[in-house]
């Protein structure tokens, strides 16, 4: 399938939302950054340092469900909080009362800027499927139709995992790796295994742990060596790079 780079034993392909399919990443990053900085604002020293939307955002937050975002970030800087209940105010300190504060704010980030998609990954993915492979949309959050929809985008995918669907079925995701990694992977790395397209650096753990087919990093932010020690078999700064085009 080298018109597509990828192995002729790939049968379907799962992609990352964030950073892959839409530029949402830098809205997430943004809400992160607005949410946490406002959180700090009531420490001192280490502890109030501004959150780092670049180096801290890959490290602790990106790829991972909501709360487990604010748990992985606050326990960085040795803060704990209650755990409280999913339907907290997001004005209460607690871990979902972080998350839904940060919730809050992208969506209103989204509102008033809108949504980008990254116009080479819609041509590869009507490639894709024109030749006949399988896709799915994976994502850790809540808001993935939605987004999906405000593109167009939602007709490109038979499969959708996201923060929604998980816990409708199994109750709360763990920590790690991402929600996207339970999909089914006929053969457990073998053939038929579904290559993965993700830019997070927990996406690339996971889809090394789950002995998927392929595993496509994008690098959209410079972290093009970091991608292939977590796991990447290739990477690549736009999807258009991997052909597709006929």
């Amino acid at each position: 399938m080298t018109e597509l780079g990828l192995p002729d034993t790939i049968l379907a392909c799962l992609f990352d939302l964030d950073g892959v399919v839409t530029k949402t990443a830098v809205v997430h990053a943004a809400a992160w950054k607005e949410a946490f900085d406002q959180f700090l604002h009531g420490y001192e020293g280490e502890r109030a340092r501004p959150f780092d939307a670049v180096t801290e955002y890959d490290e602790y937050v990106d790829g991972r469900p909501r709360a487990d975002g604010v748990r992985s970030f606050l326990r960085s800087r040795g803060i704990e909080l209650p755990e409280g209940v999913p339907d907290d105010p997001p004005d209460v300190h607690t871990v979902h009362g972080l998350g839904n504060r940060k919730n809050e704010l992208l969506l209103e980030k989204i509102r008033t800027e809108g949504v980008e998609a990254y116009d080479g990954t819609l041509r590869y993915l009507e490639a894709v499927r024109a030749r006949g492979l399988r896709t799915a949309i994976v994502s850790s959050s809540a808001n993935c139709r939605d987004v999906l929809r405000s593109i167009g985008a939602e007709h490109l995918f038979d499969v959708r995992i996201d923060g929604v669907a998980p816990r409708a079925r199994r109750g709360p995701a763990p920590p790690r790796p991402p929600p996207w990694r339970p999909a089914p992977a006929p053969g457990g790395g073998g053939p038929g295994a579904p290559a993965v397209f993700e830019d997070a650096l927990a996406g690339m753990d996971a889809g090394r742990a789950g002995r998927f087919g392929y595993v496509v990093g994008v690098d959209r932010v410079g972290q093009r060596d970091a991608l292939y020690t977590h796991g990447a078999d290739v990477v690549v700064k736009d999807l258009a790079e991997l052909g597709g085009k006929g």
